[in-house]
């Protein structure tokens, strides 16, 4: 069986291994291979959001095809936050491109500390803000925030991979959807 490439458009091991994890749930007959690279997602570096969040890992799943047209599938991974009546929550969102479907899906949301919270409104990414705050070392490829907050209980790898298996639902269930 020939191995099918997935694209994902991040050096993180955790959105990498959150990728895999993903699709091979999805499809525990398929056999698959993760490639690693970089694309612009076009957005801030901390998207705020669903719609900023949405379009950065939708540009980065694009540009990746663009640049690597072999592969099988192409999957962009964005974290964001969003700040409403003075709380801030985060999320993930992921979207996958096929030859001819696309998919995306939404992490769960949670909300942040407001320490953390204030650092990321003076312009810091979250996975700065955990740092500083946690005085760890970039947790962000690591188990992240969710994992620091929650005593490692869910990860960023397993917070993203139940986004992927959401983007992937209309890969699985393609009558339905092309």
């Amino acid at each position: 069986m020939q191995k099918k490439i997935i694209t994902v458009t991040s050096k993180n091991p955790v959105k990498l291994q959150a990728a895999l994890q993903g699709f091979k749930k999805m499809f525990p007959k398929e056999e698959f291979e993760v490639q690693s690279v970089t694309a612009s997602s076009g957005v801030r570096n901390q998207p705020v959001g669903d719609e900023e969040t949405l379009a950065g890992a939708a540009n980065r799943a694009r540009a990746a095809r663009l640049q690597y047209p072999d592969s099988d599938y192409w999957v962009g991974i964005e974290g964001g936050v969003d700040d409403i009546n003075g709380e801030m929550s985060a999320f993930a969102w992921v979207f996958v491109v096929g030859a001819e479907l696309t998919g995306k899906g939404k992490s769960g949301t949670f909300y942040l500390p407001p320490n953390i919270a204030e650092i990321v409104r003076q312009g810091k990414e979250l996975g700065e803000a955990d740092d500083i705050v946690f005085g760890r070392s970039n947790s962000k490829q690591e188990n992240g925030a969710i994992g620091l907050l929650t005593d490692d209980v869910m990860d960023r790898a397993a917070l993203y991979e139940t986004a992927v298996i959401l983007a992937l639902v209309p890969f699985k269930n393609s009558q339905l959807y092309s």
